[in-house]
């Protein structure tokens, strides 16, 4: 298991509603993420308004945690703007609220400059996955995030530091 100590946290900016990462949505997961450069990691414990049955985490809450940080690891890491086209999910353990968990993202493949190919693991504890998932990310320059809409202009500055060498 890494050491958040031993890792560089990410700068995150308010202003943004974002399910996943915001720091200022109330019901959101409000994620942090740290890196060595190889890879991303993130440790959260998911609130109990998030559950499934009773006590577990729903398995589409444990989804958005990996589709998020293999979005976070793709942008972090390749320097672009990235969106999911595709994402597989395995479940292995259950995973409970309030319990603490962390995660940890990588980049397997670049094709064509325009899609990559990430992986990311859901543990608890030292070393017990609970979830895996491996996902195909569409990469897209700031122009093309405006020209297809996804975000207007002003709003991807806020952005910039995780885009920019």
């Amino acid at each position: 298991m890494e050491r958040r100590e031993d890792l560089r946290e990410l700068p995150n900016r308010d202003g943004h509603n974002c399910f996943g990462c915001s720091p200022t949505n109330a019901y959101g997961l409000r994620m942090k993420f740290f890196t060595d450069e190889k890879s991303l990691f993130s440790w959260l414990t998911v609130a109990g308004h998030l559950c499934g049955w009773d006590n577990l985490v729903h398995g589409g809450v444990l989804a958005a945690i990996l589709d998020e940080t293999m979005g976070w690891t793709a942008i972090h890491l390749l320097k672009k703007f990235a969106l999911t086209r595709e994402m597989r999910v395995e479940f292995h353990k259950s995973v409970y609220v309030g319990e603490e968990i962390w995660v940890k993202g990588r980049v397997l493949e670049v094709r064509r400059k325009r899609e990559a190919s990430v992986e990311c693991y859901l543990y608890k504890g030292e070393n017990t996955i609970c979830a895996k998932s491996r996902g195909t990310f569409r990469l897209f320059t700031t122009e093309a995030i405006v020209r297809l809409g996804v975000m207007e202009e002003e709003a991807l500055k806020q952005f910039n530091f995780l885009i920019e060498p």
